[in-house]
C-alpha cells in the first residue's frame, strides 16, 4: 500500500485554494516608528507623519511564511550536493520523527495595497485603502508522518491524524479609516471596511486514524470540505464516466478534472478595526487594537464529506501467481493497487451539495503595544509588542522586543527580536521619510542560516517588506 495517498488526496484537494501567500496586515518591526507610513494598519488610532498617497501597487507589499517546522525537516542532503525527501530509506526514521511536532503548522500570507490615501480632514486623520489580502493556514499532525514513514514496520499500532486541516481566505479590501485626538493623552481610532471574497475553502479532518494488527487493519476518516470559488467546477467520479468499482463512488470527487472556469467575485462582507492610544507618562505610551473583526457571506460554496464508517482491511487472499490465472484471482502487485485505491477513495470527499452558502468569520487580530522613550537621549525608544491572532485551530500568539532610533528627522530605524508559536525571530526596519516621499523596507522574520543547498536551517520563518509612498504636506 501507498502510505502516502491520504497526504497525497488532500494536497490534492488544497489545489483550489490558490498559491496563497496573509496573517500579518503590516511589518511589525515597524510598529513604534511614527515616520512609518503604514503604521495605521496596525492601529487605526496612529496617526501617519504626513499626508501621503501611494504608488499603486507598490505602495505596502508584505508577503511571508510562518511554520513551527522548517524545510530541512523534509529535505535531506543524498550524495553529490542531491537532496531526498523524509521518505528515503537512508534518512532514519528517529532522526525524522524527532524533529517533529504534534501539529506541524505552516502560513502562508499576503497583503498587497492596490492604493493608499491619507490626509487630515474633519479634526482627525483620514486614510483610504483598497488592498488585496490572502492567508493559507496549513495543520499536519506527527501521526500522518509517522504512518507514511514506517507504516506497518514500527512498533505503533496506532496512528493518529485528528486536527489534519488547511484553511485558506482570499478577498479585496476597501476600508475607510478616522483617527481622532480626544485630549493630550488619549487618541482613538476606527476603520470600517468593505469585503469582496474572490475564494474561501477549508478541508477539516475532525477524527481520522489509522489502526494496525496482525490480522486487521482499520482507517477511519471523518472529515469535512467547503470549497467558495465563483467558477469552481469539482466533479464527481460518476459525472467524469469513471470506471467504479461500486456505487458508492459516484459521489467521491474527481479531483484530477477539477477546473475554474471565469473566476470571479464569490463573497460579500464587512470588517471594522478599533483602536486607541494612551500616553500614561510624558515618555511611556500605551496603545491597544483589534483588526478584522468581521465576516464574508460565500456563495457558489461545494460542501463534501467523507465515509464515516470505519474501513476494515483483512489481508489478502487468493494470490494469483501469474497475471492469467483461471480462477480470476489477482496476482499481489495488482491487489496492492486495489489496496491503494480503495484508500484513496476512503479518504476522499463525497460531494453533497453544490451552490450553497456559508458565513465565515475572519480571523482577528489583537495587538497590544508600550512605547517608552529613553530619558537621556528621546531619540531612543524601547518598545514592546504582543500580538495574537483569533483564527480557531489556526490561532498564534507573538511577544516583540524592539529598539528604535531616529537620529534625524527623515529617517528612523529598528530592530527586534520576537517569540512566538512558530519559534524565535530576528526583525528590522530601514524607514526613509524626508518630505516628499517614504520609502521603506524590512523583516519581521530573518533568515540567518542555510545549508550548502540554500534550504533554511530551522523553522521555515520568513517574511518581507517594502513600500514607496508620495508624502505632503506639514509634519505633525
Amino acid at each position: 500500500m501507498k502510505r502516502n495517498n491520504i497526504l497525497a488526496y488532500f494536497i490534492a484537494a488544497a489545489g483550489i485554494f490558490f498559491c496563497g501567500t496573509a496573517s500579518a496586515q503590516a511589518l511589525h518591526s515597524g510598529y513604534f516608528l511614527e515616520g512609518y507610513t503604514y503604521r495605521h494598519l496596525m492601529n487605526p488610532a496612529f496617526e501617519p507623519e504626513r499626508n501621503y498617497v501611494s504608488i499603486p501597487g507598490i505602495g505596502n507589499i508584505n508577503m511571508g511564511t510562518q511554520s513551527n517546522v522548517g524545510l530541512n525537516t523534509f529535505l535531506y542532503p543524498y550524495g553529490n550536493g542531491k537532496l531526498t525527501t523524509f521518505m528515503n530509506s537512508a534518512v532514519s526514521s528517529d532522526e525524522f520523527l524527532g524533529k517533529l511536532k504534534d501539529n506541524n503548522r505552516i502560513n502562508m500570507n499576503m497583503n498587497l495595497t492596490l492604493l493608499s490615501v491619507g490626509f487630515r480632514a474633519w479634526g482627525g486623520f483620514n486614510t483610504f485603502d483598497v488592498s488585496l489580502r490572502s492567508s493559507t493556514s496549513l495543520n499536519l499532525p506527527r501521526g500522518l508522518f509517522e504512518f507514511m514513514k514506517v507504516g506497518m514496520d514500527g512498533t505503533n499500532p496506532v496512528y493518529e491524524m485528528d486536527g489534519l486541516g488547511i484553511s485558506s481566505n482570499n478577498y479585496a479590501e476597501i476600508a475607510l479609516g478616522h483617527s481622532h485626538q480626544i485630549n493630550e493623552r488619549l487618541r482613538i481610532g476606527a476603520k470600517v471596511k468593505a469585503l469582496l471574497g474572490l475564494g474561501n475553502a477549508s478541508i477539516k479532518m475532525t477524527d481520522m486514524k489509522v489502526q494496525m494488527a496482525e490480522n486487521q487493519w482499520m482507517v477511519q476518516a471523518n472529515g469535512e470540505l467547503n470549497a467558495s470559488v465563483k467558477g469552481l467546477t469539482l466533479p464527481t467520479k460518476g459525472e467524469s464516466g469513471k470506471t467504479l468499482n461500486n456505487p458508492s463512488e459516484a459521489t467521491l470527487i474527481d479531483w484530477g478534472n477539477m477546473d475554474i472556469d471565469s473566476p470571479g467575485l464569490s463573497g460579500y462582507g464587512m470588517a471594522v478595526d478599533l483602536g486607541a492610544t494612551y500616553k500614561l507618562l510624558d515618555n511611556l505610551t500605551l496603545s491597544a487594537a483589534l483588526l478584522d473583526l468581521g465576516f464574508i457571506s460565500w456563495s457558489n460554496t461545494i460542501k463534501g464529506a467523507t465515509s464515516n464508517e470505519p474501513w476494515l482491511f483483512d489481508g489478502f487472499h487468493n494470490i494469483a501467481m501469474g497475471s492469467d490465472d483461471p480462477n480470476g484471482d489477482k496476482p499481489l502487485e495488482d491487489q496492492l493497487e486495489d489496496l491503494g485505491k480503495d484508500v484513496e477513495n476512503y479518504a476522499s470527499f463525497h460531494r453533497t451539495e453544490t451552490g450553497g452558502k456559508a458565513t465565515k468569520m475572519l480571523g482577528a487580530t489583537l495587538n497590544i503595544g508600550a512605547d517608552y522613550a529613553f530619558p537621556l537621549y528621546d531619540k531612543l525608544h524601547f518598545g514592546f509588542l504582543s500580538s495574537t491572532r483569533i483564527n480557531g485551530p489556526y490561532s498564534w500568539s507573538e511577544g516583540r522586543l524592539s529598539a528604535n532610533v531616529s537620529p534625524v528627522k527623515w529617517f528612523d530605524a529598528g530592530v527586534n527580536y520576537g517569540l512566538s508559536t512558530f519559534g524565535s525571530s530576528f526583525g528590522w526596519i530601514l524607514n526613509f521619510h524626508p518630505c516628499g516621499f517614504n520609502f521603506f523596507v524590512g523583516m519581521d522574520h530573518t533568515l540567518t542560516k542555510v545549508t550548502p543547498q540554500y534550504i533554511p536551517v530551522g523553522n521555515a520563518n520568513t517574511n518581507v517588506s517594502l513600500g514607496f509612498n508620495i508624502t505632503f504636506g506639514k509634519r505633525k
